[in-house]
């Protein structure tokens, strides 16, 4: 099968993120979400996203102009009929995940490849909830998709090589650089990252640094870009307790429980730059 078509569910940061990089790499695209001003939402931060690249010179206008002609929006599920992959970038919640990958899987041909963009759920769990699990796996793009390079392509117990070389050559054409993982909570990046997060909001509870100093400590001394506490603002503080949670509940091993800091943080609203605040705070 030569992709050419893929639907993305769900038009917020991940989704409209993949839908951008998608249509600029040719490949037409139909977005789905259930509100319409998300869909004209994500279409103007689309356009300034590649408004900013051609300033840069990365990009020229014709080519701006293609991708954004690439990208179709809808609020009807049916508008999926016809894709050759359907990507699920919706927010990390189990129930609301499988409600919509059973949605799109009723409107896509038995071929059609369906995955999931979690950063944390099983993708074998996700498979067993559409008809031909084989042709199911996970698709983690980072955040900000634009920019990030990376890919984790995560096989479920019943994906099939087939799936696995699609995925695989979709991200080649897309100038991403795929990196393959088993079907564990977090799988590889995420496995190492957020627990360190979480220890270092646990530093930061125990009153042993600033959050400035946490940051500046961990950038200057393990020349880390961004340092953790201001990464988690970036990554929201909702995602990253939903992540450890998972871990938690997945690993059944106490060194994957959220920090109490973090639960309360999410409680007061507190979730980093979509808020204005979290464990700094933002304009």
């Amino acid at each position: 099968m030569t992709l050419q078509h893929i639907g993305v569910i769900g038009a917020g940061t991940m989704g409209n993120g993949i839908a951008q990089v998608c249509a600029v790499a040719g490949f037409q695209v139909t977005l789905i979400d259930i509100a319409q001003s998300a869909l004209q939402k994500a279409l103007a931060t689309v356009g300034k996203n590649l408004d900013r690249q051609v300033a840069k010179g990365s990009l020229s206008q014709e080519q701006k102009l293609a991708a954004l002609d690439k990208i179709n929006t809808s609020t009807d599920y049916a508008s999926l009929h016809g894709v050759q992959l359907v990507i699920e970038a919706a927010t990390e919640n189990l129930e609301l995940k499988l409600r919509l990958l059973q949605q799109a899987a009723a409107q896509v041909s038995a071929e059609c490849v369906i995955a999931s963009n979690t950063s944390s759920l099983s993708i074998t769990q996700l498979a067993a909830s559409v008809s031909h699990p084989e042709r199911f796996i996970g698709l983690h793009f980072f955040n900000p998709v634009p920019v990030m390079a990376l890919i984790e392509v995560i096989r479920g117990l019943q994906t099939s090589d087939a799936t696995h070389a699609l995925a695989l050559d979709m991200a080649q054409r897309l100038g991403k650089t795929a990196i393959t993982a088993g079907n564990r909570p977090g799988f590889v990046v995420n496995r190492i990252l957020v627990p360190m997060i979480n220890e270092a909001v646990l530093v930061l509870q125990e009153g042993l640094a600033s959050a400035e100093d946490i940051d500046a400590g961990m950038r200057l001394g393990c020349n880390q870009p961004i340092g953790p506490l201001a990464l988690a603002d970036l990554i929201g503080l909702d995602t990253l307790l939903a992540i450890m949670q998972a871990f938690y509940d997945g690993f059944n091993d106490s060194k994957y429980r959220p920090a109490p800091l973090l639960k309360e943080m999410v409680a007061a609203g507190y979730l980093g730059r979509k808020t204005g605040r979290g464990f700094h705070v933002y304009d």
